[in-house]
């Protein structure tokens, strides 16, 4: 089951890179603008709990379709589809290695499991 849940986050990363390829950017912006996400661990400086926040806030793939939406709306602003694209995109990559969003516990505890852990 881990297998099919990697591939169809591979899949989901690659839909990203193909909506991305419709924007008329260089592609490797692409893979420029795909760490992003990451800053929202800064917020960790601030605790677990508003790191968690920071965090699972630029990582949620519902957060990332809405800006994709507004920004091929008829509003047509790119910046919110590149934002959408990018977000959903790491998102992807992310769950792809085992990371997920997290609990306010700390930053190794997330929906996916903890990270480090050995399964068995």
């Amino acid at each position: 089951m881990k297998i099919i849940l990697k591939l169809e986050e591979f899949m989901l990363l690659l839909l990203g890179f193909f909506l991305f390829m419709r924007m008329d950017l260089p592609w490797w912006w692409f893979f420029g603008l795909l760490l992003i996400p990451d800053i929202g661990m800064l917020g960790y400086l601030a605790g677990n709990k508003v790191g968690a926040f920071t965090y699972n806030i630029l990582h949620h793939r519902g957060i990332a379709i809405l800006l994709y939406l507004i920004g091929i709306s008829y509003l047509n602003l790119q910046i919110f589809e590149l934002a959408g694209i990018i977000m959903f995109s790491h998102a992807a990559m992310d769950r792809l290695f085992g990371y997920g969003l997290k609990y306010e516990k700390g930053f190794k505890f997330t929906h996916l499991g903890e990270i480090g852990k050995k399964d068995g």
